[in-house]
């Protein structure tokens, strides 16, 4: 993956410095998953007009046996075999819900897993919403930024680029960091998460 030079240090920036790029259309999502997904990093996500700057995900193809489309369709996953650009939400170990991104050509069933967010926007609503005040800790992980930012299965299905979902590209370079995903048994040892290098917002550090 080629990175960009001169990468922006986000992580230190105001929320109200951070400008919003261009937005992102359902068509930034009919690509490999291997590419949408480190091209995520720095983008901003908002829902109902709460959200910030994607400094963490994880790519799922349908090959890998860590998908739950691996399989093949079923009721729970059968809006990623649709067309890219919408929401995939399930529920993490009967507890904590997971938004994704579909990617790829209707058909394929591959999926981006948003894992953590850096809050600049609608912070107050989040902080009811977690009965937290840490910035750091409001969506660090899947499932607090979910909770984070209200959004349930109810949410499953729906386009990226119309509201309540709101995306833009990154505004300006970042330095993209890849390590192996969390949480699973699967191709534990593929590398595909990605952070933003030197994040203090991601659930778990990247090795140096």
């Amino acid at each position: 993956m080629a990175q960009n030079p001169r990468p922006a240090d986000t992580t230190s920036l105001h929320p109200a410095a951070l400008p919003l790029g261009k937005p992102l259309k359902r068509a930034f999502f009919d690509r490999s998953v291997h590419e949408v997904a480190p091209e995520l990093i720095g983008a901003t996500m908002l829902f109902n007009g709460a959200g910030g700057l994607i400094v963490e995900v994880e790519a799922y193809h349908h090959t890998d046996p860590a998908a739950h489309s691996f399989r093949g369709p079923t009721p729970r996953n059968r809006v990623m075999f649709g067309p890219p650009g919408f929401t995939y939400v399930y529920r993490s170990y009967g507890i904590h819900w997971c938004v994704n991104f579909v990617c790829e050509p209707e058909g394929s069933a591959s999926a981006v897993l948003i894992r953590a967010l850096q809050p600049t926007h609608g912070i107050p609503a989040m902080r009811r919403r977690r009965g937290q005040e840490d910035e750091r800790s409001l969506c660090s992980g899947p499932g607090k930024l979910c909770e984070a930012l209200g959004i349930t299965v109810k949410h499953s299905g729906l386009p990226l680029d119309a509201p309540p979902f709101a995306l833009h590209a990154r505004a300006g370079n970042v330095d993209v960091v890849a390590g192996v995903r969390i949480g699973i048994t699967k191709a534990a040892d593929l590398p595909w998460r990605y952070g933003l290098k030197g994040s203090k917002f991601v659930s778990k550090p990247f090795p140096a």
